[in-house]
């Protein structure tokens, strides 16, 4: 996605929405891009620690709550990125093909406990990930 094809809006799925598609959720919003997040089997809560690192960097996810990915969410998102490529075996087929042409696959690590400063890494690789696609570019 280049110039005129960069997504308008974006759909960061993990797993619980608690952790990565939240951290991604909060720089591209900051980034000025139409953001949103889900996941396959969403968590009850957003990750404390995710929180506090992303407090660090001047961003507050506290309010965010994890949602359960639907059809609807990926059918409005211009593009859907998977923060983790195997997560595609846990979508539902259905989901998947609804996606299809517009997903666009990370390799993030999960930080389900992980310390704050696995976490901290792993938010700044968001958050170059999140850059580059603000840019147009999803490598």
């Amino acid at each position: 996605m280049t110039g005129k094809d960069r997504a308008k809006s974006v759909l960061f799925v993990c797993i619980e929405n608690s952790s990565r598609s939240v951290m991604a959720e909060g720089f591209a919003k900051e980034m000025g891009l139409n953001a949103s997040s889900a996941g396959t089997f969403p968590s009850t809560h957003v990750n404390s620690l995710v929180v506090d690192a992303m407090k660090e960097v001047g961003i507050d996810v506290s309010q965010s709550r994890p949602k359960e990915l639907t059809g609807d969410m990926i059918d409005s998102a211009d593009a859907v990125t998977l923060t983790d490529a195997s997560l595609e075996k846990a979508i539902p087929g259905t989901l998947r093909k609804r996606m299809k042409k517009k997903a666009v696959e990370w390799y993030l690590p999960d930080p389900q406990g992980k310390d704050i400063e696995e976490i901290r890494d792993i938010r700044d690789e968001t958050r170059k990930m999140v850059e580059r696609l603000a840019r147009g570019s999803v490598d």
